[in-house]
């Protein structure tokens, strides 16, 4: 069936990271962006806000004191969902009866820090040049590097590092993880729609001893692919195939291909990947992160040019273990998916309800067409312009 017969029909489309389906329903919606407009908006806030945990110089909740960052800064999680220590936990004996069949639980510890993009407080990503978020991206590969198991095929990639400070203004550190962590989300809620509590421009990275979910689905499929096709990484393909195609890219570099995953369940869902194979943050050069820095920079800002508005999304990088087999470790590839919720205008949101909750996830708008828009909205940062 040729491909652009898919703009017409309802259908489904298998995503191979997950091994699953989401539903299409172009008909619904032939043009999404005609539906509510909103005014232009202009992030009316201050470079520095006193009242602010995260701006330079404040004081945080648990009463430490931010230094005068210039750059980035991190600190470990005055909140926390995960407690690095606790009360051992003792699954009961397995004695076959119904209790211990359907009712498992088992104990998790981790350790979760908060990073700071900017020391302003009215700046996102969107704002940023590329050569100010190369900085952000050098933390991460730090705080990843710092935590990496030592008997890790990635230590010996690995460029030499300290973990981060814990937040004490004189950056001296409390104590190393109390034991090896498995995995390493690093991820970015950005808005009140994604349930972000404060616009200083900050993200999380949160470490646990166990393998979370999403990320676990994705290792079973990476590796079940690189079995079959003889040793070819899923990702390095797709990123290939996408590149050649074109209808579905956003914008490429040398080093990264992103754009709307064939796959997607958000609107405007945009996957970032690493057009050769790179296990982690740590497989990265120099030249590698400014790419990755360029593309995350014109990502964040077609996103608000689209709605001329400062767009929400919920951004996360998936990656190797820090702790794995050779097979998990030899199979994973660096990507980055970005969910923002936002579908006609800055304030109609696609809800994943019903249908979707119940059954398989559905969208309207098809990631070609949505390609297309975030293509179109390229340039000047549309506020700069206000």
């Amino acid at each position: 069936m040729p491909e652009a017969l898919l703009d017409d029909i309802s259908h489904r489309r298998y995503n191979p990271l997950r091994g699953s389906w989401v539903l299409v329903s172009p008909h619904r919606t032939k043009r999404p962006w005609q539906g509510q407009q909103e005014a232009s908006s202009r992030i009316e806030l201050p470079s520095h806000d006193p009242s602010c945990y995260l701006c330079p110089g404040n004081k945080r909740a648990q009463g430490d004191v931010n230094p005068d960052y210039e750059s980035t800064f991190v600190f470990v999680n005055d909140y926390a969902a995960v407690r690095e220590q606790q009360a051992e936990y003792e699954p009961p004996a397995q004695d076959g009866s119904l209790a211990t069949r359907l009712l498992k639980a088992e104990s998790t510890t981790g350790k979760y820090y908060v990073i700071t993009f900017s020391p302003e407080h009215n700046v996102t990503l969107a704002d940023m040049p590329a050569s100010t978020i190369v900085p952000v991206i050098n933390k991460w590969t730090s705080i990843y590097t710092s935590h990496l198991d030592p008997h890790s095929p990635l230590a010996k990639a690995a460029r030499p590092t300290t973990i981060p400070p814990s937040g004490s203004t004189n950056g001296s550190l409390d104590s190393q993880p109390k034991q090896q962590h498995r995995y390493m989300q690093i991820f970015e809620n950005k808005g009140q729609a994604m349930g972000c509590s404060n616009p200083h421009p900050h993200g999380q990275i949160w470490t646990t001893t166990s393998l979370p979910e999403e990320p676990e689905i994705e290792l079973h499929n990476l590796r079940q692919y690189r079995r079959e096709q003889g040793g070819s990484h899923l990702l390095e393909d797709y990123a290939k195939l996408e590149s050649e195609k074109g209808e579905r890219t956003v914008v490429e570099n040398s080093s990264f291909w992103a754009g709307c995953p064939w796959w997607g369940t958000w609107p405007f869902e945009i996957m970032v990947v690493a057009k050769e194979h790179k296990r982690a943050l740590v497989d990265l050069d120099e030249r590698n992160k400014e790419d990755l820095a360029e593309v995350i920079a014109e990502i964040t800002k077609r996103y608000d040019n689209l709605f001329e508005t400062s767009f929400p999304y919920s951004m996360g990088i998936h990656q190797a273990p820090l702790s794995g087999t050779k097979e998990e470790i030899d199979a994973s590839h660096f990507h980055m998916h970005f969910y923002p919720p936002l579908l006609r205008s800055a304030t109609v949101r696609k809800f994943l309800v019903g249908y979707e909750m119940m059954a398989e996830p559905q969208r309207d708008i098809t990631p070609e067409q949505a390609a297309k828009r975030l293509r179109d909205c390229g340039g000047e940062l549309y506020r700069r312009k206000l």
